[in-house]
């Protein structure tokens, strides 16, 4: 299985940077029950406004978190380019058998999560220098962290527990969910009032909000039915593109219990959040 990952900087330490990097490149293999084996650098750095130095301090951030997930870093390919970039091109294996996608949920499945939301707005609001040092901090060491304790705990459930499972990522919370509804020929229910948010973020989103998120919103939007009140800096936040997201996970209603007790006994969390239902005239609905 292969995958490939690069963005912009998303955080001011170079060091931070290419650890997130590498992480979010990785995410892919993890979401489809995969182990992550060698990855290539992709990089694009200008020729002059960066010192030699930073540069360094990108890679070697990459090269040590892959290193954390026992993935050998083979070679990459670097360009000139006015904007950083930086990230991977992985290559893993997987157990034919036990191929994790996002089109198998089925009606009755309870719907997992496996990280907070609001990094897109965090980093958003890290720009503009607006934005409380403990949110930043709590923002940024779970974007370092790897989704590979989740996979971890997910590959100890018996066989055939785990239905479907994709990472949240640059669609957010609802634009995930929407694919997985779709490929699955499903609806989906979240729980508002059950999604982890990083404490603060839901106060700032009305004014940190990034193209991402506005695009998200408007291409998903109309398929998201909200039954309750949802505050809007709360809708913000689900519609918030992911860095480094944590892992949906759609599972068998009787496996529910134990598929959370096995993520958080891996060393990741796992909050259930909603449930998979019978089509209806919506793909997601979300309720207070």
């Amino acid at each position: 299985m292969q995958t490939v990952d690069f963005f912009t900087p998303i955080v001011d330490d170079p060091y931070a940077y290419g650890q997130i990097a590498a992480a979010n490149a990785l995410s892919d293999v993890y979401a489809m029950g995969g182990r992550p084996l060698t990855a290539l650098a992709i990089a694009a750095f200008p020729r002059e406004a960066l010192a030699k130095e930073t540069i360094a301090t990108i890679l070697k951030g990459g090269y040590d978190k892959l290193a954390e997930a026992g993935v050998a870093l083979l070679g990459g390919h670097t360009v000139q380019d006015p904007e950083i970039k930086f990230g991977y091109a992985v290559t893993g294996a997987i157990d034919v058998n036990r191929v994790l996608t996002n089109s198998g949920a089925k009606a009755g499945d309870a719907l997992i999560l496996t990280k907070p939301l609001g990094t897109g707005i965090v980093a958003t609001a890290m720009k503009s220098d607006c934005l409380e040092p403990r949110l930043a901090e709590e923002a940024t060491r779970s974007m370092l962290s790897l989704n590979r304790a989740a996979a971890d705990g997910l590959r100890g459930l018996p066989g055939g527990a785990v239905h479907a499972c994709t990472d949240i990522t640059g669609f957010g919370l609802l634009g995930h969910s929407t694919e997985m509804a779709v490929a699955s020929h499903v609806s989906l229910r979240i729980e508002s009032q059950h999604v982890p948010v990083f404490e603060g973020v839901t106060a700032i989103a009305p004014a940190n909000k990034s193209g991402g998120l506005t695009s998200n919103q408007l291409h998903f939007g109309a398929g998201v039915r909200f039954r309750s009140p949802v505050s809007p800096g709360l809708i913000s936040v689900l519609f918030d593109p992911q860095t480094s997201g944590g892992l949906l996970v759609a599972v068998a209603p009787e496996a529910a219990d134990e598929g959370c007790e096995a993520i958080r006994a891996s060393g990741a969390s796992a909050w259930r959040i909603g449930e998979a239902l019978q089509p209806a005239d919506f793909r997601i609905e979300v309720v207070g």
